[in-house]
């Protein structure tokens, strides 16, 4: 099944449970308008409650993933924003500001995994986008740049505070933010940005509906507390996590999808060969 859910970005189903989202706009080499920012909130929004989807893959129409904000497009509501002084110009432009964030912060928040998958040019906000998302693969020529240095100003919706929980190296992390110098698939690689690297964009969206494809045939309660709690391990202490995970699981193990994949796995059967119930 194939849809256009807006201007900027395009759904599909390639698979069961698994929801294929474009970002649709190749002439402009998928630069992000405001029409973009606003259609991932409701993309997302709506991913997260549909009990049909299990897992998300994320791409980009054409030869480049994305090459970041749209300057034209934005500028007005980004360089002149309203106000009659200086405080109501800030709380305004804080709003703004915190909007554009909510575009990938509800990356983040869906429970369903998000794999990305790169090809091209990832420049700017597309840094910002795919740090939200769960797992990130890449083509060989793919390059990341953290740009917003060279446009005068601090990336201000997720990498600054994304990059660094992705990234072993707080100083690799520093010098792209510092410098807005280009990495490249290998050392993306290296560095743990994508943790696979293929030949080219056909090889690569095989890959990730492969994978994908894997993810959706195992328990939706599994994985998507999985997701959540690997979040929310992320950004707390071990004990806080572990406590978090107790109170989680809890009610979670009381589901019929462990007995229903420790019955598969005693009769040395997949995961995908279960039925289970809709979450």
């Amino acid at each position: 099944q194939t849809g256009v859910y807006g201007f900027q970005v395009s759904v599909l189903q390639p698979a069961t449970a698994v929801t294929h989202i474009e970002l649709h706009r190749p002439e402009k080499r998928n630069a992000m308008n405001k029409a973009f920012w606003r259609e991932m909130v409701e993309c997302f929004t709506q991913i997260a409650e549909d009990p049909d989807c299990r897992v998300v893959v994320v791409s980009g129409a054409g030869d480049v993933f994305t090459a970041g904000i749209d300057l034209m497009d934005m500028a007005s509501e980004v360089l002149h924003p309203e106000g009659d002084d200086m405080a109501r110009t800030s709380w305004n432009m804080r709003r703004i500001i915190a909007k554009y964030q909510e575009t990938f912060s509800v990356i983040e928040r869906c429970p369903k995994p998000v794999v990305v998958a790169v090809q091209g040019a990832c420049i700017g906000g597309g840094v910002d986008l795919i740090t939200a998302c769960d797992i990130r693969l890449c083509t060989q020529d793919a390059w990341f740049q953290v740009k917003e240095v060279d446009i005068g100003l601090a990336a201000d919706v997720g990498t600054l505070q994304r990059l660094p929980k992705v990234i072993g190296s707080r100083s690799l992390v520093n010098e792209l933010a510092l410098t807005a110098r280009k990495m490249y698939a290998d050392e993306a690689k290296e560095s743990g940005l994508v943790s696979r690297v293929f030949p080219d964009k056909v090889a690569m969206l095989a890959g990730a509906l492969e994978m994908a494809g894997e993810i959706a045939g195992r328990s939706p309660v599994a994985v998507q507390g999985t997701k959540v709690n690997l979040i929310y391990s992320r950004d707390h202490s071990v004990a806080e996590g572990l406590n978090y995970m107790a109170t989680w699981n809890m009610s979670m193990l009381q589901t019929e999808d462990v007995m229903k994949s420790a019955a598969a796995s005693m009769e040395k059967k997949s995961p995908k060969t279960i039925t289970f119930s809709k979450l």
